[in-house]
């Protein structure tokens, strides 16, 4: 199968640091390759990968925001070749999905995002433009605001093990990954850390104006008595931080799609204790892989809980669950429906 995958624009894949999206993008098209498919990445420069690299930018751009040009110059590259494949993996973006309607090649759109408010509206028009676009689903949950969609299969995202080694045993520090933003909770963690008296390490993204504010409202005036922000951490950083810790705490409060931290933690052997909110229940069995609470503020309590849970029965799970190879396979078969849908309609 001759497959195009079309990676956001911005970062390279895999990414140096923060970029969730690029690092599953980077393991499907190495897995694709690896299963014998020709595949092309469409990705930013710089980037690394063992399917052929079609790069529009010789460098990655960053995120520039409020520009549209470099991520729409970067997905015409790839629609410009469309029928040279036979099926499109988007993961850029609503644009790349919009784009499906310029051409008779299947594509099969991911969603990475939300669908609720302006995102849910937007890919209505998208549908209604482009209803031969097929859409792939990270989690279940995703689907709730918008489940008339076309969708086509539920692919949750998935991990190359070998860059996250398990390390069992007991840290001393609490744990929180992820951007500084209030759904994600970087203050809810602060507020657990001071409920237990235990150190907590946060590391994140900070960049873009909301999140600065944030930062300096509600997080940087507790980052004394054990309690740390780190900055941006890169990949090897992480994991320590990972391996190293109690217990990763992920107190989110909004409908998160998928979660990559929670299997990143699992995979190293430190237990997630997590709120109930988007797919967590999907990816976190309570009590065999993590600990589900319904408040953030039931989290000190869920510690001991958490204890008990045995690294290697975390790290069976998810290798069970979150394997690159179980990820291909529901993409390929996302592509083989596309293709029969395609041929259907045009018989």
């Amino acid at each position: 199968m001759k497959v195009a995958v079309l990676a956001p624009a911005w970062f390279a894949v895999p990414p140096t640091g923060y970029g969730g999206i690029e690092w599953v993008v980077s393991l499907l098209a190495d897995g694709l390759v690896e299963a014998g498919h020709d595949v092309t990445l469409f990705a930013a420069g710089g980037s690394h990968t063992k399917a052929k690299l079609a790069a529009v930018f010789p460098e990655a751009p960053g995120r520039q925001i409020g520009r549209t040009f470099p991520e729409l110059k970067h997905a015409l590259s790839c629609f410009a070749h469309a029928d040279e494949f036979d099926v499109i993996n988007d993961h850029s973006g609503m644009l790349g999905a919009a784009l499906g309607a310029t051409t008779s090649t299947p594509l099969v759109h991911t969603v990475h995002g939300p669908l609720d408010g302006e995102p849910g509206e937007i890919y209505e028009l998208i549908a209604r433009v482009a209803p031969q676009v097929g859409l792939v689903s990270i989690s279940m949950n995703q689907r709730k605001p918008k489940p008339h969609l076309n969708w086509i299969a539920n692919c949750p995202n998935a991990l190359d093990f070998s860059v996250y080694p398990c390390k069992p045993h007991r840290g001393d520090y609490l744990l929180f990954l992820g951007r500084l933003s209030p759904d994600k909770g970087a203050h809810r963690a602060i507020a657990v850390a001071m409920a237990t008296g235990l150190p907590l390490k946060i590391a994140g993204k900070l960049q873009e104006a909301k999140e600065r504010e944030y930062f300096h409202e509600l997080v940087e005036p507790h980052l004394v008595d054990g309690i740390e922000y780190l900055g941006e951490v890169t990949h090897g950083e992480k994991v320590e931080l990972l391996q190293n810790a109690r217990a990763t705490l992920f107190p989110i409060e909004w409908e998160e799609p998928f979660g990559l931290v929670m299997i990143e933690s699992m995979a190293c052997g430190t237990p997630v204790i997590a709120t109930r909110w988007g797919a967590v229940p999907e990816v976190i069995e309570h009590g065999r892989s993590g600990i589900v609470v319904d408040r953030y503020t039931e989290m000190p309590e869920a510690l001991e809980a958490a204890d008990q849970l045995d690294p290697w029965e975390l790290r069976r799970y998810v290798e069970e669950e979150f394997s690159s190879q179980r990820m291909v396979r529901d993409y390929v078969r996302a592509y083989e429906a596309a293709i029969a849908g395609a041929s259907s309609s045009a018989a």
